[in-house]
């Protein structure tokens, strides 16, 4: 993975000052370790007249797949394109933009105490990038750039096969940046603009994401005619933190036009006097129920059955007393994501022996789920077809056999309460099916009639008096005669 960035200068102003401005010495060549590689910094020539510092980022591919297996380290879905052979080693991405970060900080901010005046003046300009992912093709490159003051912006696609031109282009093009910009505005507009034309982070996007992205936006963003393709992108298409972004873009925004501060502008709510209560979300209800009845249980070790993207094992995590916590998702993506969120990359060895992430269907029996003392199938039987249900049941009550296991599901009867639901339509469009209490009740009692289970009812949310709670939850505990049995 490649890049130059060059100056030209003269006698007076001469474009070795970029070894100043970058704060790396044109006679030195210096190596820095990132977290899945390591990066060169060196400059092919470094005269008065022209000034070139290259860095290279040599990728440990071996390690960027690693770290996307197993507690998920670090990988996103798409950095292991296929296995150890893909394209991350050569092509600009969200790696680059890292190393550029850890080896450029300083002249990211526009920091340079030796020549604050050079660091404040744009500098004539020329980056190129070799290897450049751009889904949306040459056309996009140009309107990603062409509105930040380039002269010029040169986007050549790159052939799929020299020996076979009538394979057409690959989806890399060779970018080529010249023109008058300050070295930490060009540098900025990089950070944020090769993941975003590559469409792809090789980290977990969270939501400290966004303030990286207003930062290294700031004098450019705000005004950008691409401002919620670039900000969708960067953030991985997560909705409510582009929704966040875009808010706050558009408070900078007004206020620029207005020549006030940020806070000038979003000063509508005084929080000192601000006393109204939020409410609480329904999924942070059930999750609360379903801690309580665990901790009632007495249950130390846990299987969260179809654990998604492991919100739940996260919650539990934050106990002490669940000692042993399983996540179990048909979904490697899901299990990906779920790694990310518990950064178990980053977790100390007790913790992270705490907790085990498996690939597994609810649907068949697994050896590795007994033992347990509790199992939670939280919001999952209404994503299974009615004719599976037995098989789910069989695998959890007849097969893994834990002492306690907690089922919440959607009440359709409160469907009607929803003002933005359709009538007859389900809560999600996964629903394969949404019962009523006595529906779900019914089932429940022939669960626990045939595998020796008591069986008790809890709503979760507010609880209308005509059509119940949102959500309801059977705790179905496992009888004496058949714990003795056991």
């Amino acid at each position: 993975m490649f890049m130059t960035i060059s100056a030209t200068g003269t006698p007076e102003r001469p474009a070795t000052d970029l070894g100043f401005l970058l704060h790396k010495h044109p006679d030195k060549a210096q190596t820095f370790s990132t977290s899945h590689g390591t990066a060169h910094i060196l400059y092919p020539e470094a005269t008065a007249e022209r000034c070139t510092a290259a860095l290279l980022l040599e990728v440990d591919p071996v390690a960027l797949v690693r770290r996307g297996k197993g507690k998920g380290r670090g990988g996103a879905p798409d950095s292991a394109l296929a296995q150890y052979v893909n394209d991350r080693p050569y092509a600009a991405s969200s790696l680059l933009s890292v190393a550029m970060s850890t080896v450029f900080k300083s002249a990211l901010r526009g920091v340079c105490h030796a020549m604050p005046e050079r660091a404040e003046n744009p500098l004539p300009l020329r980056i190129e990038v070799p290897a450049l992912p751009a889904r949306g093709g040459a056309e996009l490159v140009g309107k990603l750039f062409d509105p930040l003051g380039w002269a010029s912006v040169d986007a050549e696609p790159v052939a799929l096969d020299d020996q076979f031109p009538e394979w057409g282009d690959s989806r890399y093009v060779r970018l080529v940046l010249e023109g008058e910009l300050r070295l930490a505005d060009a540098l900025r507009q990089l950070y944020v603009l090769l993941p975003v034309l590559d469409d792809a982070k090789h980290y977990w996007v969270a939501p400290d994401e966004v303030d990286k992205l207003l930062r290294a936006g700031e004098g450019w963003l705000a005004e950008h005619p691409e401002q919620k393709l670039i900000t969708s992108r960067y953030l991985s298409r997560r909705w409510g933190l582009t929704r966040q972004a875009m808010e706050r873009l558009e408070l900078v925004r007004l206020a620029e036009s207005d020549d006030l501060e940020v806070e000038d502008v979003d000063n509508a709510v005084d929080e000192t006097t601000d006393t109204d209560e939020r409410p609480v979300p329904l999924a942070e209800q059930r999750r609360e129920a379903v801690l309580e009845a665990l901790r009632a249980a007495g249950a130390a070790t846990v299987l969260d059955l179809g654990c998604g993207q492991g919100q739940l094992v996260q919650a539990l995590l934050k106990d002490v007393r669940f000692t042993g916590i399983v996540g179990v998702d048909v979904s490697v993506r899901a299990l990906t994501v779920a790694a990310r969120r518990l950064k178990l990359d980053r977790m100390g060895e007790r913790r992270s022996s705490r907790v085990t992430l498996l690939q597994g269907s609810l649907t068949y029996t697994d050896k590795r789920l007994t033992g347990y003392d509790a199992a939670v199938l939280s919001e999952v039987i209404e994503h299974l077809d009615l004719p599976r249900l037995p098989a789910l049941e069989y695998a959890v009550f007849g097969s893994a056999r834990p002492r306690t296991v907690i089922v919440t599901t959607p009440n359709v009867e409160y469907n009607v309460r929803w003002e933005s639901l359709p009538a007859g339509h389900v809560r999600h469009s996964d629903h394969r099916f949404e019962w009523t209490r006595a529906e779900f009740r019914d089932w429940a009692e022939q669960v626990a009639g045939r595998h020796g289970y008591d069986v008790r009812y809890v709503g979760v949310g507010d609880d209308d008096p005509e059509v119940g709670a949102p959500t309801q939850m059977a705790v179905f505990t496992m009888t004496t005669k058949e714990v003795e049995a056991a």
